[in-house]
């Protein structure tokens, strides 16, 4: 079994350029942490004379902390790692040797045959046997190769064709590809296994999206009913655009000249002129500071971005004070399109209804989901009342709204039912698969923890885990008398 999912991480690996990003935050945050210690020593030391002894011991206090936290993190991990068996019917685990902020699945993998081919409970015993986090999982197989000018900060895809997707870097503009026309650029990047030297030019995008005035990184979504594209970004601005004002260079994957990047000039670099350009159709203000997420609305032209702002080009609902922190996420519910998720840093989640948001800046939401600083959020597409959340905790947690009422477990939140604690570092992105139900891709940044790289996993909880639970509990009851049936008579 293959899957096929869309991660990219930095320009060349940053072999001949750089060292990671994850690294040289790493080595950056060291630093700081060094100079302001340093910095409130000799200003304490030219009162008393003891700066030193207090700048060491703060140093030290730091380190003790980071160690301990470090011992957490790894007990946790252990403990999960030993239920892996037991809490999911599929795992994989493959590793990154370069950092990866956003994961999607792919267009080879909309095939309803797959689902067919995992085993349930038996698909994740039979992997765990050769679970090593250091290695690449045999079911991840690498499909085509772009090398991106510049890193790779968000990816989405068209959903009326998942083989155009939209990327953000670190530049105020979107760079839209066509996955299928696009060459692979994989031969490239071998040669520089022998020659270091030898750095390979970008590869071209097919569509360049300019109006942002300022850099725009993560922000980033595509309508599902039209070919439009959204971004939010530094500028404190909403841009729209419209594929379809350049549709006629996309799309045909049997005419691959239609792509810049398969023009066969090898020598040149995205720029102005290798790509065409689309202006935006409209651009919104509203905020007063960075967009850190923007939605469209599943089934109308309706956009939500952060604080939350929605309007219907022109006629405005405004939530002022959604939240006691920044919203870092939204998304739209798949289902019903009266439901809005925000995920913020006052550590919690929050579902709204639009039809309640009041034109006076009040509005009150339907839950709040408690005790997860969010910054990805995703609706299921397989349950109405199910979405997840991520965050630099290294936790992925699955909820849901209807068992709020029925909470079990009193030290866990209402509306947990699910904690995905397979990685070790914050957890950048995921995406549910829609075509095969429960089943997950998530991709964590492990620079704190390694040093640099990443870890992708393809995962589905167990069955026992979301089904009703009177089926659940007389399948157990069948499985309780075939074991009966199977001990040893005395």
């Amino acid at each position: 079994m293959l899957c096929s999912a869309l991660a990219f991480g930095h320009k060349r690996g940053g072999i001949s350029e750089r060292e990671p990003r994850a690294r040289v935050q790493s080595k950056r945050s060291s630093y700081d942490r060094e100079s302001v210690t340093a910095r409130g020593g000799s200003e304490a030391g030219a009162g008393d004379g003891g700066g030193g002894g207090r700048q060491r011991a703060a140093k030290g206090a730091l380190e003790m902390k980071e160690k301990g936290s470090r011992a957490a993190v790894d007990e946790r991990y252990a403990q999960w790692k030993s239920l892996i068996p037991v809490l999911y019917d599929w795992f994989a685990n493959h590793n990154l040797v370069w950092p990866s902020l956003s994961c999607r699945w792919g267009p080879q993998f909309e095939k309803a045959t797959y689902k067919n081919l995992v085993k349930p409970r038996v698909a994740a015993a039979e992997h765990i046997s050769q679970f090593n986090e250091e290695a690449r999982s045999p079911f991840v197989k690498k499909y085509k190769t772009i090398i991106h000018p510049g890193e790779v900060n968000r990816i989405r895809e068209l959903p009326q064709n998942s083989k155009i997707i939209a990327t953000h870097t670190d530049s105020p503009d979107v760079l839209i590809w066509d996955v299928e026309a696009q060459p692979n650029r994989q031969a490239q990047l071998a040669q520089m296994e022998s020659r270091p030297d030898l750095v390979p030019p970008d590869s071209r995008p097919d569509l360049i999206l300019r109006g942002h005035k300022d850099i725009a990184e993560f922000a980033l979504a595509m309508c599902p009913a039209e070919p439009y594209v959204l971004s939010g970004g530094k500028d404190k601005s909403v841009v729209w655009w419209s594929i379809q004002d350049h549709i006629s260079a996309l799309g045909d994957s049997s005419k691959t000249e239609s792509s810049p990047g398969a023009s066969g000039s090898k020598g040149k670099t995205a720029n102005d002129k290798d790509s065409p350009k689309v202006d935006p159709r409209g651009i919104f203000l509203g905020h007063d500071s960075t967009v850190e997420d923007v939605q469209f609305c599943p089934s109308r032209s309706f956009v939500v971005w952060a604080m939350i702002l929605v309007l219907f080009f022109g006629m405005p609902g405004v939530v002022e004070k959604a939240h006691g922190g920044d919203v870092h996420c939204v998304d739209w519910n798949l289902h019903d399109v009266n439901y809005i998720l925000t995920g913020s840093a006052d550590n919690s989640v929050r579902m709204w209804d639009r039809r309640n948001l009041g034109s006076g800046g009040a509005g009150i939401p339907v839950h709040k989901f408690e005790g997860h600083k969010a910054a990805v959020l995703c609706w299921s597409p397989d349950k109405a009342s199910v979405f997840g959340s991520s965050a630099e905790d290294g936790f992925l947690n699955v909820w849901d709204h209807e068992k709020v009422g029925n909470k079990k477990n009193p030290n866990a939140p209402a509306g947990l039912f699910f904690q995905h604690a397979g990685h070790r570092d914050k957890i950048v992105d995921f995406h549910w698969n829609s075509s095969d139900p429960w089943t997950i891709v998530s991709v964590s940044d492990d620079g704190e923890s390694t040093g640099g790289g990443g870890t992708l996993q393809i995962w589905r909880m167990s069955d026992l885990i979301y089904r009703p639970e009177d089926e659940v509990l007389a399948e157990l009851e069948n499985f309780k008398t075939h074991l009966a049936s199977c001990a040893p008579r005395s």
